[in-house]
């Protein structure tokens, strides 16, 4: 059996980031979704990074103490969204940031 379950909007998305990490700041978060959900906008990727990917990468950035301007300028940690190396080569060449 099988039950589609709509992907959350990204105000749903911003309270379940706030449930997991609730002293994260709103302009980090704000970029958080900006860069994840441009992702999942490339139709191209084998895997879309989930709502998974996304909690461990917004750690691995507060562990990583990354600043709000280097996360305006690309998308580091890139590996942590997406598992495929085919995604990978995908996603930076259409975002056309540095990784």
């Amino acid at each position: 059996m099988f039950h589609w379950i709509e992907f959350p909007s990204k105000e749903f998305m911003a309270e379940i980031c706030n449930l997991h990490y609730p002293n994260l700041k709103q302009n980090l978060l704000d970029q958080c979704l900006k860069h994840f959900y441009a992702l999942r906008a490339i139709t191209k990727l084998r895997k879309m990074p989930s709502t998974s990917e996304l909690l461990d990468w917004i750690g691995v950035l507060l562990k990583s103490g990354i600043s709000l301007d280097e996360l305006k300028g690309g998308i580091p940690f890139l590996g942590v969204l997406l598992k495929k190396e085919k995604d990978l080569e995908i996603a930076i060449e259409k975002l056309k940031f540095p990784t």
